[in-house]
């Protein structure tokens, strides 16, 4: 048995002796995160700046703010989540009471992602934790600093006789992979995703996928064009582009595209400067591999601001395409990256059309005073989340859920909807003895069966 394996099976046999199903236990292994995470801030916004060039202000708010804030809701509503939620019971089973009982399912891997490698590790963990279970998390080896400190200060602050830090790249997850858990949730692509999947089949292991896709960004003429322009400018290039839930593509109408465009142009100017590589508030990308991914979706495109590439630092700058071709690249696969394709439309309730064409994306934008038009996007539309006049801020609301649809995902956590993806919500029915009318017993009869037909 390798080391990994013996770690999967230490945690189950941990998990074996009920020691994470007291709730106080809970309590005290989220308050040892939520102090691990305000102690050691800087420490993490040093990592991110070393892995994506994240500045402390973005760090902080799509990073450990946003922990921060998912534990204390988390520490806050834990008691009432795992209480047995009450249920009616049918006549045909009175006297009785019926409910759910939320249980911990046991041992479970998390594995996260590179782009946002603080938070879209530990945000899950915290649902884990919360719903009592073990667990093994695997950060992305390709944010090796935040890999490192989370590998050097998790087992500081936690049980580590209930969760572990797999470090590595492709050897160790394949290796992880091969263990049977309880459940696995994977932030990441849907090439990855695929192979989660096939190897938790193995297992019959139930899986969250949160994947990712061309998210549309819907802009209408009727918008408020200087608010709509500076939330379009903070969504798509808050750490360089590299956001799941990024806008990924805008759709306009023709008359209006030079209006947007310009104020798009504008908001860049006054957020990041004429020359954002000398803007502290600007990232990087995370490797020459995926910096090579983005400057060869510009091939043929008309790159109508920005495009420039320093490959000494791993600088793309913010860049507006108009008009590419569906079939490139650009609009085939999800860029990832401070790239912003602009569609033109002839009118805007072509939309719906556009992208009901297309895979099911993450999440969905519409910038738009018009109510009707807002019906006929969210009636005629599918996305794991939508977000109107804005971007990004559901992600805010701990009582939202987050998750895909379709290729973008399946599953979903935050808040509650963590503690539930993380728990097994079991079904109980207790029944009195005092009364036992013998109806449903046999020998059957015509009186019986008319009975039963009336009290059900």
């Amino acid at each position: 048995m390798g080391p990994i394996a013996q770690q999967v099976e230490s945690l189950r046999s941990y998990f074996n002796t009920g020691v994470t199903k007291e709730l106080s236990w809970r309590r005290q292994q989220l308050n040892q995160l939520l102090t691990m995470t305000q102690t050691h801030q800087q420490d993490i916004v040093d990592a991110l700046k070393q892995d994506l060039g994240k500045a402390e202000q973005e760090s902080w708010l799509a990073e450990i703010g946003f922990l921060e804030d998912d534990i204390k809701h988390s520490l806050k509503h834990l008691a009432k989540w795992c209480k047995p939620r009450k249920l009616s019971t049918p006549m045909l089973a009175q006297p009785g009471s019926s409910w759910l009982q939320p249980e911990p399912l046991g041992t479970v891997l998390i594995i996260g992602a590179w782009n946002y490698p603080f938070q879209l590790l530990l945000a899950p963990l915290v649902a884990a934790i919360a719903a009592g279970n073990c667990a093994v998390v695997k950060p992305s080896e390709l944010a090796e600093h935040t890999s490192a400190l989370i590998a050097r200060l998790l087992p500081r602050y936690l049980d580590s006789n209930a969760y572990a830090v797999v470090e590595g790249g492709v050897e160790q997850t394949t290796e992880v992979l091969k263990q049977k858990f309880d459940h696995i949730l994977y932030t990441g692509g849907e090439t990855v995703g695929k192979i989660v999947m096939k190897a938790a089949a193995e297992h019959l292991t139930p899986v969250t996928l949160e994947l990712g896709g061309k998210s549309p960004c819907i802009v209408a003429s009727d918008c408020d064009l200087d608010v709509t322009a500076a939330r379009i400018v903070w969504s798509k290039w808050m750490n360089a582009g590299q956001t799941c839930v990024a806008p990924d593509y805008i759709l306009v109408e023709n008359a209006f595209v030079d209006k947007l465009t310009a104020a798009i142009v504008s908001k860049l100017d006054a957020f990041y400067g004429q020359n954002p590589a000398q803007s502290p508030d600007y990232g990087r990308i995370i490797n020459a591999r995926h910096l090579a991914r983005l400057q060869s979706y510009l091939e043929g495109q008309k790159v109508i601001c920005g495009g420039q590439v320093d490959e000494n630092t791993r600088y793309m700058a913010p860049t507006l395409v108009q008009n590419p071709a569906l079939d490139s690249p650009l609009m085939q696969q999800e860029i990832f990256g401070p790239i912003l394709p602009i569609v033109e439309l002839e009118r805007i309730e072509q939309a719906t059309d556009f992208i009901n064409q297309r895979a099911k994306p993450l999440a969905l934008y519409l910038y738009t005073r018009s109510q009707s038009l807002e019906q006929q996007i969210l009636a005629g539309t599918s996305a794991g989340s939508v977000c109107i006049n804005d971007g990004m801020m559901f992600m805010a609301n701990p009582a939202l859920p987050f998750g895909g649809v379709g290729n973008s995902g399946m599953g979903r956590y935050h808040g509650q909807w963590g503690f539930d993806t993380f728990s097994h919500i079991k079904a109980v029915m207790k029944r009195s003895t005092r009364f036992d009318i013998d109806w449903r017993y046999p020998p059957f009869s015509a009186k019986k069966m008319k009975m039963l037909k009336w009290v059900k």
